[in-house]
Order: C-alpha cells, then sequence, then structure tokens
C-alpha cells in the first residue's frame, strides 16, 4: 500500500460534511429540527476552520522542515 502525506485540512473538511449530512439524515428521520438557515453558517464555518488548519499545517511543516536542513560546510578559502 502506498503511504500518502497526512493532510488534516482534508479532514477537517470531510468531518464537516459528515456532521452536516448527519445533521440532515436526523432531521429527514424527525429526531431533530434544523433551522433552514442552519447550513448556511455550518458549511462556510467549517471550510474557514479547515483554511485555518491548513495555514497552521502549513507553518509548522515549515518550521520543521528548516529545523532539519543540515547546516552548510565551510569550505577553505582558496587563494
Amino acid at each position: 500500500m502506498l503511504r500518502h502525506e497526512f493532510q488534516p485540512a482534508r479532514l477537517v473538511t470531510g468531518l464537516t460534511a459528515l456532521g452536516i449530512g448527519g445533521v440532515y439524515v436526523l432531521d429527514a428521520a424527525g429526531r431533530v429540527d434544523v433551522p433552514g438557515a442552519w447550513p448556511l453558517i455550518a458549511l462556510p464555518a467549517g471550510l474557514f476552520l479547515s483554511g485555518g488548519v491548513s495555514a497552521l499545517y502549513g507553518l509548522v511543516r515549515r518550521r520543521r522542515r528548516g529545523a532539519e536542513l543540515p547546516l552548510p560546510e565551510e569550505r577553505p578559502v582558496s587563494r
């Protein structure tokens, strides 16, 4: 099995979509009463959260990558 890079923003987006879908299923089953404007607020809020997670993860990766780079070796000066 090929390994892939972990992408937390996609995880947050997927959990948001599953949550919205789950609430709609509960609404269709009659267990929850969902107001009409709820998805208009929940979907952009989840996407905004996903963007924030993506930006934060990018900063963390950039900082880690900078710490892992080896220091440049000093070369003797030739004259």
